[in-house]
């Protein structure tokens, strides 16, 4: 059952992606479209509707914010549809120029990102009435960038925030990245948090602080664990509260708890190895 649902934020529109070829969708996708710019383009599977939400408007660029193929799934169709340019971090620009490796369950819920040219983002964007800041927030992945317009306070997420207390890492996000992303984002002024799989929240602000709450804590009771001499599976046994099991059954692996806690060790073990540099 695939879903397609639009509605308005001010002067942004919000359209919501779902698929779902044997049920309800599994997971939805936000994009964006405000003053002709489109912020990501959802996934593969959901094209022809992406395609024909879009017909109708004065379209000028797609700025990506990461290259995720539930965010890039459509870039390409759209560029050569519309003929607008598409642009993001430099590392998006490699990744959709070379193309990037999508795992069976990755191509069964949202599709292929096919390879399309993007322009390395070096600068604020404008449009005839606003101007987005690009910052980058390695976490999530190496590209990862929100774009943050501030004369209205809107922060457009993508995958910085999906909850409060998330349930799973993939397996190549890093926790201490993320923590870091989240403290240099809350020192904007900000109020609206436009997200990639959540509506918008007026108190955006409040939703990442506590989500940063959240990992802080999490990383600290990882490095007293690893002090008082636990290995990783024990550490594991002791935080895993059975969160994210089916998706880690359905992925294999690549998406679970257990993600966060091991890229949580490997952020203390090499904190911990450059402190004692520093004092020898």
């Amino acid at each position: 059952m695939n879903v397609v649902k639009t509605d308005q934020f001010d002067s942004v529109q919000m359209i919501r992606l779902g698929y779902g070829p044997i049920g309800p969708p599994v997971m939805s996708v936000f994009m964006y479209v405000v003053d002709g710019l489109v912020i990501d383009t959802g996934q593969h599977h959901m094209q022809k509707y992406v395609i024909e939400q879009l017909k109708d408007k004065k379209l000028n660029r797609i700025i990506l914010t990461h290259h995720h193929e539930d965010h890039s799934g459509n870039a390409a169709a759209i560029q050569k549809t519309y003929h607008i340019d598409v642009c993001g971090h430099s590392l998006t620009a490699k990744k959709l120029r070379d193309g990037f490796n999508i795992l069976p369950y990755q191509h069964y819920i949202w599709g292929n990102a096919s390879p399309v040219e993007v322009s390395a983002l070096d600068s604020p964007i404008t449009t005839d009435r606003f101007t987005f800041i690009p910052i980058h927030t390695p976490g999530h992945s190496k590209d990862h960038t929100v774009y943050f317009e501030e004369n209205n306070g809107w922060l457009f997420s993508g995958d910085l925030y999906l909850a409060e207390r998330i349930k799973y890492f993939r397996a190549d996000e890093q926790l201490l990245d993320q923590i870091n992303s989240l403290r240099k984002v809350l020192e904007l002024n900000f109020a609206v948090l436009f997200c990639a799989h959540n509506p918008c929240f007026k108190n955006g602000k409040t939703k990442l602080k506590n989500k940063l709450q959240f990992l802080e804590d999490l990383y600290g009771q990882v490095r007293l664990f690893l002090q008082e001499g636990l290995a990783e599976k024990a550490i594991i046994r002791k935080l895993d509260d059975r969160r994210g099991r089916l998706a880690k059954w359905l992925t294999l692996g690549n998406v679970s708890f257990a993600n966060m806690i091991k890229s949580a060790i490997d952020s203390a073990n090499r904190s911990d190895g450059i402190s004692r540099h520093r004092m020898q």
